[in-house]
Order: structure tokens, then sequence, then C-alpha cells
């Protein structure tokens, strides 16, 4: 089977428990962590990962709950399979 990866965006103002929040939520569907860079720029934290997704046949589920987890504490969070955002940001 050829692996799918995705990329995953977190933005939002920073706090205590943000990267704990997003990775268990991950790891609670079975998803791992291939790169993951984050930082604060002034107030706000931004973190960009590519993730393996080979096992899930559906991002809908992963993709609500992180952006309900998201909302929960002020932030926004999105999914997006790795071919879908390649495709959106070519020149």
């Amino acid at each position: 089977m050829e692996r799918r990866r995705a990329v995953v965006s977190v933005i939002g103002k920073d706090q205590v428990g943000i990267i704990s929040k997003v990775t268990t939520i991950l790891a609670n569907h079975q998803v791992n962590i291939l790169d993951i860079s984050q930082t604060i720029l002034d107030a706000f934290f931004t973190m960009i990962m590519i993730v393996d997704v080979t096992e899930i046949n559906h991002l809908i589920s992963l993709s609500e709950e992180l952006s309900a987890a998201g909302e929960e504490i002020g932030l926004k969070i999105d999914v997006q399979l790795e071919e879908i955002f390649q495709a959106m940001h070519r020149i």
C-alpha cells in the first residue's frame, strides 16, 4: 500500500497545551507525525505537521475533531491531503 500523507496546520494565540491537544487527537486516530515545525511569532503560535494517514480511509472524522478542539481553545486547525495541498499551492 502506498503511503498517504496529509498536512496539518495550526494557527492561533499562543497558550499552554496546544501541541499536547493536537498530538493526542492524532495519536487517538493512529496517525504518525512524520515531520513537525512550530514557531511563535509575537504572540501567535504556528505549527505545520506532515502526518501519515495511510490507515485512515476518510479524513472527515479527524478533521472535524481537530477543528472542534481548535475552536474550544481559539485555534484554527486544518487538515489536507498532501496531494491536494500541493495542487492548491502550485505556481
